[in-house]
């Protein structure tokens, strides 16, 4: 494993903060006029806007519908999205004009920097929307939660998550594999990094003494350990949903997804529950980032629709799936299917001050993943 210098990675992190303060358009709310915004956008070529979600179709065409602006939503995995705006920005062939990307760590360390992309938060809900969620501008946290099945008990089965790493649970907990989902490695520094401590305690009140580890840190002993215990591991949360919550089962499985999956429990009679009351935390956000493509031909449409993708109807089709907007105005609807905002003070909240340090870790924490996963 590489050796990671904690001091480039401030010293490279206040670079990134640097770069960001220079983002375009960040005027102050008194200059702002959303109308000749619109105005402007409507003079505009089609605009066209990348999400991870399908849902960005719906927001497309509801924008389309409200401004008369020619918009087209496209479902594109972060991956494919950084890939893209990187290779069109260094052709000098921009077609792209907006992403939402849910990898916010490779943003801030490969497209922001390059100029790729540039930063732009609305100055007229600057008030509303946490002043680190500004630049670059958090769109939504989504949470991904520890998960059962309510068909097979009347509670969640394990309350603390070292549980998850002893023999009842062997080859029981399904969850995406860390090696092809970034946001589970951002996960894992940002719990070592900010709730290491918080990992040693859950061990200690699960087992009664203190933990003993050459590991190097309480968070990479609980992954040792749960690696050891030969999780199911697969591609996408799909999976994860139906292990856990598919009805009709005799033997139950934990698992660790996406609050957008417990809409199967209407959508395929899945039996998925929230384990509320998991110590340390019942899961973890992590957060989609909007970011304008540098050299767009419709950078006031871009701007516009960022401005509406940070309103109650504007997020409305991802609001409905738990993903929670950083505008404080816009909560999550009473009757959303996980239940995530009754117990958002046991969530392990994203640090996006912490996201180049993610992405210096990454490959480390991939490394120690594929050095501890039993089959």
């Amino acid at each position: 494993m590489r050796i990671i210098d904690r001091t480039r990675i401030a010293t490279t992190s206040a670079s990134f903060a640097a770069l960001l303060a220079g983002s375009l358009g960040m005027a102050h709310a008194q200059d702002f006029d959303l109308d000749a915004l619109i105005e402007a956008a409507r003079a505009e070529p089609q605009l066209t806007v990348f999400d991870s979600t399908g849902k960005i179709k719906t927001m497309a065409e509801a924008f389309s519908a409200k401004y008369g602006i020619d918009a087209v939503g496209t479902k594109m995995k972060a991956p494919a999205q950084i890939e893209m705006f990187d290779r069109e920005a260094r052709a000098g062939n921009v077609q792209a004009d907006v992403a939402i990307i849910s990898d916010a760590s490779a943003v801030i360390a490969q497209l922001i920097p390059t100029g790729a992309v540039t930063s732009w938060s609305p100055p007229d809900l600057a008030d509303k929307i946490d002043p680190d969620y500004q630049n670059p501008l958090v769109v939504v946290a989504s949470a991904n939660l520890w998960t059962y099945n309510t068909e097979l008990y009347d509670s969640c089965p394990v309350s603390n998550i070292w549980q998850l790493t002893e023999s009842e649970w062997k080859g029981k907990v399904a969850m995406q594999d860390p090696l092809r989902n970034p946001g589970l490695t951002n996960w894992f520094n940002q719990l070592e990094m900010h709730h290491d401590d918080k990992v040693a305690a859950a061990y200690e009140a699960q087992y009664g003494k203190p933990l003993d580890s050459d590991a190097g840190s309480a968070t990479k002993a609980w992954l040792k350990a749960l690696g050891q215990n030969a999780p199911l591991l697969g591609s996408s949360d799909s999976a994860a949903a139906e292990s856990v919550g598919a009805p009709g089962q005799s033997e139950g499985f934990m698992g660790l997804m996406a609050s957008a999956k417990y809409r199967d429990n209407a959508d395929s009679d899945y039996k998925l529950g929230l384990c509320d009351g998991i110590k340390p935390f019942v899961g973890f956000t992590s957060v989609n980032v909007g970011v304008i493509a540098t050299g767009s031909d419709s950078p006031n449409a871009a701007k516009l629709f960022l401005h509406y993708a940070m309103t109650p109807e504007g997020i409305a089709p991802q609001n409905n799936d738990g993903k929670m907007s950083s505008n404080s105005d816009v909560g999550l609807p009473a009757d959303e299917a996980s239940g995530v905002g009754n117990v958002l003070d046991q969530v392990q909240n994203y640090r996006i001050s912490s996201a180049a340090d993610d992405w210096e870790t990454r490959q480390d924490w991939q490394d120690f993943w594929l050095l501890n996963y039993s089959r």
